[in-house]
């Protein structure tokens, strides 16, 4: 992350999650920054997406220190569980299963972004970045189905592009962009990889993301990338 100053703080949210590990792997190993912080259900203080109160609380924690704030990586999401599975037809979506997958890929980072941006610094490139997902882009949607996943994913873009624009006003040099990580090997997607699909080991995405990341400048914010840095249909 050569782009960013070097003293500057980095925090990665889902950071026990397989790209998030790999992510917050990646920037304390590569020596950026003064201090790697990962939050997660289970770090001290816990973040639980679902919980404002947790959100504010993890946030209060960050503005505490000396550090500026320069990264921010959210790489929290949900496609499914024991119980949820992404709906092939509409005659599978539920109110339970659209509630869930909004409120966790949605509304979880509309609070971040509402907690965390306010502390990113006024002066400098500073970034923050949230994980979406290429099946979210409406202009590239050829197959249907996934109708929760793709809709909740869909409005988080939505909201980063909205959020940058707010952001930019009075941190100008600061980045607020959705990335789509491609098929990572975690266990999120890896039970929906296609046969014969590329499906990259959180390692390397992390690496590639983090590429991504350190080219953007603020005339990239509010847009929507993959992991090769390609901007992506809304």
């Amino acid at each position: 992350m050569d782009s960013l100053k070097s003293d500057g703080l980095a925090v990665v949210i889902g950071s026990t999650g397989g790209i998030g590990a790999a992510v917050a792997d990646a920037l304390r190993h590569s020596g950026a920054f003064t201090e790697v912080v990962g939050f997660s259900r289970r770090s001290e203080p816990g973040l639980d997406l679902l919980d404002e109160q947790s959100i504010l609380q993890a946030a209060n924690t960050i503005k505490a220190r000396q550090s500026e704030l320069r990264l921010v990586f959210d790489a929290t999401g949900f496609l499914h569980d024991d119980g949820l599975s992404p709906e092939k037809a509409l005659s599978a979506v539920t109110p339970d299963h659209l509630a869930h997958a909004f409120a966790v890929n949605t509304i979880g980072p509309a609070l971040l972004m509402k907690h965390f941006l306010p502390l990113l610094p006024r002066q400098g490139k500073s970034v923050f970045a949230s994980l979406s997902a290429k099946v979210g882009s409406i202009g590239d949607n050829q197959l249907g189905g996934w109708y929760s996943y793709r809709a909740s994913k869909a409005a988080l873009n939505q909201l980063v592009h909205t959020a940058a624009i707010e952001l930019a006003r009075r941190r100008p040099e600061a980045v607020c962009v959705a990335l789509h990580p491609g098929t990572v090997d975690t266990g999120l997607s890896s039970d929906f990889a296609k046969s014969g699909l590329s499906v990259q080991q959180p390692a390397d995405a992390a690496a590639r993301l983090l590429s991504v990341l350190d080219r953007l400048t603020a005339a990239d914010t509010g847009g929507f990338f993959d992991y090769r840095g390609d901007p992506l249909p809304w």
